[in-house]
Formats: C-alpha cells, structure tokens, sequence
C-alpha cells in the first residue's frame, strides 16, 4: 500500500470483503458450536477475528474508513478484556499511522497548490511523511524563516473516499455493532458522513485552529501549534514534538496519565467555554504530552493537534448539560425529567419514570459525584454492558430516550473523551474542571444574578 486507493471498485470491494469475512466466521462459529464448544468462547473468538479484519482492512484504505476506526477505536475499553487485548496494538497503530502516498503525488500536489516555486517557501523540506491518517499526511519541514513546521498534504480523491467508504460501512453497520457493546454503529456513521466537507476543507480548519492557538497562547497546561500557511489540500502550523498520547496509554507512568487524563477533560469543557468551539475528534493520535508544565520541566503540558472537525458553539457547551447534571447529583429526579423533555431527550410520545431515569443516569455521571475518579477499562465495560444487555431495565429505558440533533457531537465527543480516559486509566479530578468550566453545573448566585440584571 503506496498510495489512497481511489477506484470505487477497489475499495468498495475491500470493504464489501468485510461482511461476507463476518458471515464466513459466523458459520464456522455455528460448527464449532454443534461440535460442542460453548457459546461464550465462541463469540468471543468470532469477535476477536472480526476485529483484527476490520481493523487491517480500514487502515490499509486509509479515507473514510480509517476515520470511522479511528472513531471506534477510543471505545476500545468497552470490550471484554479478553476480546480487546489481541488487537489493541492493531488499533494504536491505526490511531498514530497510516500506509503513506508516494512522493511524486506529494510533490505534485505542493505545486499545484503552492506553486512551481514551492520548494522556495521551505528551507528544509521531508519526503518521507512524519505521520499518516484519514485524509491527509503530515510532513515535517522548516518554513522560509526558519520555523519548525508541519505540512499537511491532503490525499488526492480523499472527498470521493471519504463518501464511498461510509456509505458502503453504512450498508452493513448492523454486522458491526456487536464489536463496541451499547454503541449504535448507524447513527455514528451518518454523523461522520455529514462532517465530511468540513473536514476536507483547511481554510476551516486553519480557522479553528488559529482561534485556539490564539487562545491558548500562554495557557500553562494547554499547547496548540500556530497556522502558518494555508492553501486547498495543504495546510502549514508550527511543527510540535511530544509523547503521543498512543504511547503513554500503552507505556507511560501512572503521573503522565493522570496529568494526560487531567489536561485532557480540562480541554474538552474549557475549549468551548474560551473559544466558542469543541474539538471534536478526541482520539489519541491528536494528543501529546510535552514537558514543561507550570512546575517546570518535570511537569506536563498537553499539545493539541488537528482541528478538521469542531462543532460550533458561540454560547459554549449548552448550559442544559450542567444544569441537568447538578440536578441529577442532587437527586432532583422530577426536576431532571422535566428538563429532558423541554429539550428534546423525551419524546412527546412516551412517558418514562422520573425515578427510572434517574437510575438510568447515576452510574454514567459516577465520576462526577466525587472529587477525583478512577476511569478504567473495568468501569467502562461495566456501563456498556448495562446498556447493552437487552434484559438490563437500563438497555429498555435507553431505547425510549432521544438524542436531539444538536447534542450529538457533544454527545459522541464526550464518550470518545472517556474512552480515552478508560484507555488511560487516569485519576481525574473532573468535579473540579465541570465547576470552573461547565455552564449551568454550579448553581447561579441569586445576587449576583440581580446585579447581571441591573447592569443589562
């Protein structure tokens, strides 16, 4: 693999392979059974073979694929660790590298973008790609006036792959879904599918990330590379070393993770709040952890890359979050209920039990009922397991409730971000960063609500 398959045939082909693999392992897993091994062991066999298929399968095509593994591969922690432990490597890599296109393609796409000229804007210029993902590759190079720079170089008919890819993944979503326990797969793949022009275009996304470099700029914990060229299908920031945040999930220590997993939530509810947008694809490859936190050297900052894909929030995250967390916390289940069916989570239709819902809630907001949280893989297979399971009280509520459009990113960038937390293992302190960042969760203070009033 050289270069982005780019024949529909070939890659519709690639990725029609995949369901009839599942359906082959599926009647081998049936003769297995009759032979008498147990379900259980059967299942979990099958699972782990489809994964590594799967897995191989959207790497190798890179596009829209990649993009829908990398998005499957945070929840990895939701899997039985028997089942994820196989693979887990498979999906690192997926989440850090991608097979690279050649130069000549690279080369010809700097010139028709840049220039005949564009070898003049660099003093030093890397053929061999620093890092490889979805759409695009990342090059590292040394700008004219000597900044450390990385050039990101969209693939050639990445918009057709993107498209083509989840289209064809969207045919067969339902053979997927027994991969992530209590994820709809569909909805997940529709939501990509509708980001697709966003994420192949830079002049967005150079906006999106010169908003947050400028906000961030002297933030002690927070590091985001500055945009310092952008044109179609090339995008030129400030270069940034660090430690993926792929390798302190596999090899860190437990401070790097817990600081990872720190920084990581305080981004997530501070970038709305600063910036008025979210950084909506959360999974490790766009993370490092570089030295030189507030307390020197030996402390850790979080370098934040690739703002393809943000949703727009001017307001910040929408204060009916905080308000009907607080509320749950403290035990308010009517008040709760009446919340979610102003807003859209209730469908005019049904009629669920407060106190129900209320049971429905509390496991999900554990981490925020006290003041710092361990996320495990263990604690996530737990809440997916209860979702999942037909016969849980939880599996049959959750089918009556409704995700409203516009909390959908939210929603899947919040799962996405605890995936990773799981994947951590990090101590959080995330009652902390709900408190200074997230609206509507602290409670107004009546007077100062009076004078807000009295100014306005």
């Amino acid at each position: 693999m050289s270069d982005l398959p780019r024949k529909a045939v070939t890659r519709t082909a690639k990725l029609a392979a995949l369901p009839l693999g599942i359906a082959g392992r599926a009647t081998w897993g049936f003769g297995k059974r009759i032979v008498g091994e147990s379900a259980e062991l059967v299942g979990r066999e099958l699972q782990q073979r489809t994964a590594e298929q799967l897995f191989k399968v959207l790497g190798e095509l890179k596009g829209g694929a990649m993009k829908f593994g990398q998005a499957l591969s945070v929840f990895e922690s939701a899997l039985p660790e028997e089942v994820a432990g196989p693979y887990r490597a498979a999906l690192t890599k997926l989440q850090e590298a991608a097979p690279p296109m050649p130069t000549r393609t690279v080369h010809a796409v700097l010139e028709e973008r840049l220039g005949e000229g564009w070898h003049e804007l660099f003093l030093e210029f890397e053929d061999k790609p620093a890092a490889a993902a979805s759409i695009g590759q990342v090059h590292r190079g040394v700008w004219h006036d000597g900044r450390e720079v990385a050039v990101k170089v969209q693939y050639p008919g990445a918009g057709e792959a993107l498209l083509s890819d989840l289209n064809q993944l969207s045919r067969f979503s339902r053979l997927l879904g027994p991969l992530i326990p209590g994820m709809d797969i569909k909805p997940l793949i529709a939501e990509l599918k509708d980001r697709v022009s966003e994420e192949l275009d830079y002049d967005l996304e150079a906006q999106a990330q010169q908003a947050h470099a400028e906000e961030f700029t002297d933030d002690p914990d927070v590091v985001v590379p500055l945009v310092v060229h952008q044109s179609d299908q090339v995008l030129v920031t400030e270069w940034m070393d660090g430690i993926p945040l792929s390798e302190i999930i596999s090899d860190g220590t437990q401070e790097q993770r817990d600081r990872a997993g720190q920084l990581l939530a305080r981004f997530l509810f501070s970038g709305p709040a600063r910036t008025g947008l979210l950084h909506a694809d959360p999974h490790p490859g766009n993370f490092r952890l570089l030295p030189g936190g507030p307390e020197g050297e030996d402390d850790w900052r979080l370098g934040v890359l690739d703002f393809g894909t943000v949703d727009r929030l001017p307001g910040g995250l929408p204060a009916t979050i905080g308000e009907s967390l607080r509320m749950t916390l403290d035990g308010e289940a009517e008040a709760v209920y009446e919340l979610l069916c102003a807003e859209g989570f209730v469908k005019e239709t049904i009629e669920l039990d407060p106190d129900a819902v209320m049971d429905y809630l509390l496991p999900i907001i554990e981490p925020a009922q006290v003041e710092e949280f361990t996320f495990t893989r263990g604690w996530m297979r737990s809440q997916a397991a209860r979702v999942a399971d037909p016969r849980s009280p939880a599996y049959q509520l959750g089918k009556q409730l409704n995700l409203p459009p516009s909390y959908l990113l939210i929603h899947r960038v919040t799962l996405s971000t605890i995936g990773v937390l799981c994947q951590l293992g990090a101590t959080v302190r995330l009652r902390e960063e709900l408190e200074e960042w997230l609206p509507g969760f602290v409670p107004e203070d009546p007077v100062d609500g009076e004078a807000a009033m009295a100014e306005a």
